[in-house]
């Protein structure tokens, strides 16, 4: 199943995460990621998602490059330029272009296929200089396609008005949070953008292990479950968060596939979605992976799922304006400085 972003893009809509494979969700065999990742891009999961910022994961695809040259041919980059917080003061064109160029070494590429801009603070200004400089980078030939991430409506606007050829927004948007709708869509159909989506199975919580169990109390085992758990808190609650498991459930048994297949498909079929991310530290749940693209869900599953939605009292406002509040529930619980020194040197 692919899609095709404006200018002729084509990517699989359903997109390794890899996030996991940051060392924040336990151990990970560098080995074995990247035979994982040939296992993907086999399933026709070609389209591989990562950061400047995820520790060691730019690196792990380029070796998976180099040792499966073929498999590398069919496949798709995404990286993001993420610069830190405490340095955007400081960003400049020759920032951009170290970030850029350690991209492309560390990834073994010649050009890079989207690289996706994430601004941390926008009363700092210089977001829009910066995404001009990616857009300089990208006449220049080091770059193919350029997104955001994480961006509002307002500030995503100065970005387009600024004539920066933006072809991909990745936010955070699942049956659990749909703050996307509160303008970004509008914003993105106008402009020919696609919708990039993380967090479709809230870190699994979207999931059969969650179903009939109590309220987690305390810690959490990752940074991935505290994170999306603050999602569910603000979506309605536990019991309201129960009610949509035993939904997902019920249809995921009428279909013969699991709760995070029906969960991300849902998704997939909304307006301006052209591509979902799995999160994936290994091959394990790949075969769940492909069937997303098959599933078809009928009129009584999206019916089923909005009688519970309709009952949603959250999460509140723009994309991200949560987490961007950096002493609230959600903002307290971000990493932000996570770049080396090196792109920032004059």
């Amino acid at each position: 199943m692919r899609f095709t972003l404006s200018g002729g893009y084509n990517i699989s809509r359903v997109i390794k995460g890899g996030w996991h494979l940051a060392g924040d969700h336990g151990v990970i065999d560098p080995e074995q990621a990247v035979h994982d990742m040939a296992a993907f891009v086999e399933g026709g999961i070609t389209t591989f998602d990562c950061a400047d910022i995820y520790t060691g994961v730019e690196a792990l695809i380029g070796r998976f490059r180099a040792l499966y040259p073929k498999l590398a041919t069919q496949v798709q980059v995404h990286t993001k330029f993420i610069p830190d917080l405490r340095m955007l003061a400081e960003v400049d064109f020759a920032c951009v272009e170290r970030s850029i160029d350690r991209s492309l070494m560390r990834l073994g590429q010649e050009r890079l296929d989207l690289v996706q801009f994430h601004w941390w603070d926008y009363a700092i200004p210089g977001y829009v200089e910066a995404a001009g400089a990616l857009s300089r980078l990208r006449d220049q030939g080091k770059i193919a396609n350029i997104g955001v991430t994480n961006f509002d409506v307002p500030h995503l606007k100065e970005i387009l008005d600024a004539g920066i050829p933006v072809v991909s927004m990745q936010a955070q948007y699942s049956l659990l949070d749909e703050r996307p709708r509160n303008g970004m869509i509008e914003l993105c159909r106008n402009h020919h953008i696609a919708i990039i989506c993380y967090g479709t199975v809230a870190g699994g919580f979207l999931s059969e292990r969650w179903l009939g169990r109590h309220e987690p109390a305390g810690d959490l085992t990752n940074r991935s479950l505290t994170k999306y758990k603050l999602i569910i808190d603000d979506f309605g609650g536990w019991e309201l968060f129960q009610r949509l498991l035993e939904v997902l459930s019920r249809i995921a048994a009428k279909h013969g596939c699991d709760i995070a297949t029906v969960a991300s498909r849902a998704v997939l079929n909304w307006d301006q979605v052209g591509a979902i991310i799995v999160g994936a530290t290994n091959a394990s749940h790949l075969g769940a992976n492909r069937r997303i693209a098959d599933l078809q869900l009928d009129a009584q599953d999206d019916q089923a799922i909005q009688a519970v939605l309709s009952q949603r009292q959250g999460p509140l406002g723009d994309v991200y304006s949560l987490e961007r509040d950096r002493g609230g529930r959600h903002g307290r619980i971000m990493k932000y400085d996570l770049q080396q020194k090196e792109i920032f040197a004059t």
